[in-house]
Order: structure tokens, then sequence, then C-alpha cells
């Protein structure tokens, strides 16, 4: 059985008529969490099951539970718009990340896409993370800290029009604004065969990239839009919500083609 330890990043889950209620919060000594519906401490907590059902101070009913990858995503502290939880999960599956790899990424941002890579790779793996922005980094290293994933990320603040340090590495993602100017880079840090992907959010520059990835040697190409959209969880009243989350980008992928000297080696 898992319980909550100090250090821990945790979920609490109010439900009423109104809906679902989350709280994520890191147990720490001597806080507390305040809420409308009473005041929960971070010490009656700790030792608890997760799955179990606590209660504030005022009695009401709280659901203890280990947050998703997801979840935590959307508590993330942000100074740009982050690749949305629907886009990240294909881009795991399309990029085959896996525990003790080695994964690449360009456009740090505030650490969405970064922090579940983390997740992905495992404590033996690593996710080496570049962006132009000092600014960026620093709130991305805070998020990662938040969600004790900073052991895992190497973040190196460059402009990758200069190269990348690594080579030989399975899988590589932009999330930059001219991401065909950059697959020569790109295509000398991955391994011949390795996953390539990006996210542009306008079709003419799915144009360039497509154009890009023709003239660089790149082959299994893809591009994909992801829509994603909810329905309200009552069963008498089964129908979609009001709001979806449509367009947010286009995720293209492609895989690296060994140039003919390189397989003549």
């Amino acid at each position: 059985m898992t319980t909550a330890a100090l250090g821990d990043q945790i979920q609490l889950i109010l439900s009423s008529s109104r809906g679902l209620k989350s709280y994520i919060l890191k147990l720490e000594s001597g806080r507390k969490l305040e809420t409308h519906k009473g005041v929960l401490l971070h010490s009656d907590l700790i030792g608890r099951s997760y799955g179990s059902t606590v209660l504030s101070h005022l009695g009401t009913e709280f659901l203890l539970l280990k947050p998703s990858t997801s979840e935590l995503a959307r508590t993330l502290k942000r100074r740009s718009q982050i690749i949305f939880p629907k886009d990240i999960g294909l881009i795991l599956l399309k990029l085959s990340i896996e525990p003790c790899q080695q994964v690449i990424e360009a456009g740090t941002g505030s650490g969405a896409l970064t922090l579940a890579l983390a997740r992905a790779v495992g404590p033996t793996g690593q996710v080496i993370s570049y962006d132009v922005r000092h600014d960026m980094q620093s709130l991305a290293r805070s998020n990662l800290e938040m969600a004790g994933l900073i052991e895992r990320v190497i973040l190196k603040t460059r402009d990758v029009s200069e190269g990348f340090d690594e080579t030989e590495a399975p899988a590589l993602f932009l999330d930059v604004p001219r991401p065909w100017d950059l697959l020569s880079q790109v295509h000398n840090a991955l391994q011949g065969g390795g996953f390539f992907g990006a996210l542009v959010p306008t079709t003419n520059q799915v144009v360039n990239l497509l154009e890009g990835l023709k003239r660089e040697s790149f082959a299994a190409t893809e591009v994909v839009e992801v829509l994603l959209r909810r329905y309200k969880t009552l069963a008498a009243r089964l129908r979609p919500e009001d709001r979806m989350v449509a367009h947010t980008g286009y995720l293209v992928f492609a895989r690296s083609v060994l140039a003919s000297h390189d397989e003549k080696m």
C-alpha cells in the first residue's frame, strides 16, 4: 500500500454538484491547505494511503491521490503557451520515449513537455533541453524542482542554430519558431533511424517543414492534428461539454535517414 510521504507532490480532489475541484501541493512540515470547505494540515496527510478519503477540519471529504503527469502540467507557472497534454501524449508515443533513454528538446519554454519527458525516461534516463532565453529556463527549472524531476534534466541556454552537443540521440523534439532552419543540426544530433518531432501553429509552417525534411534526409513523415472533446460525466445527461480544446498546433513527425556515404562505414 503506497502512502503519502513528506516531500511528495499530492492531489486532493473535492467533489461537488458543480463538478470536481483539484488541489495539487507538495507535502511540507508545518504547512496547511486552506479551502472554502475547510483546512487540511500537511502533517495529517503524511502517512495516509493514496486513494483514501481525508477530512478537512469542517468534516468535508477530499480524495487523496498521486497527481498524473497531465495534472502536474496544468499547475505549472508559465510565461508562454505550453504544449497541451493532448499533444504531449502523442509526442511521447511517436518519439517512442522509453525508460533509461536520452532525449533532446529545443524550446524549453515553461517546461510542460520537459516534465512529461522526464517522467517517461525514468530516474536513469536523461532529458537535455535547450532554450535561447535564460528567463524561460529559470522558470522551467523552478517548475521541474516543484515536480521533483530536475535531477533527470540538463538545461542548456543556447541558440541551437549553433548545433547540439549530442550525437546518436534516439529522439529529438523542436518547439521553436522556424524548425525547418534547424534540420541539419537535428540530423547531426540523431542516430540513424532516430525519431524527430516538431510542433508548428500554421499550415504554411508545415509546408516549410515538410520541404526541409525532404531536403535533409528524413523519411516516414507524418502530419497530425489532435482534437480533444470532453463529455459531462453525468450518466443521466451524458453529452459533450460546451467547450473543447480544438486547434493548438500541427505535429510533424519523421525518421532520420543515413546518408549514402554513412551506410558504407
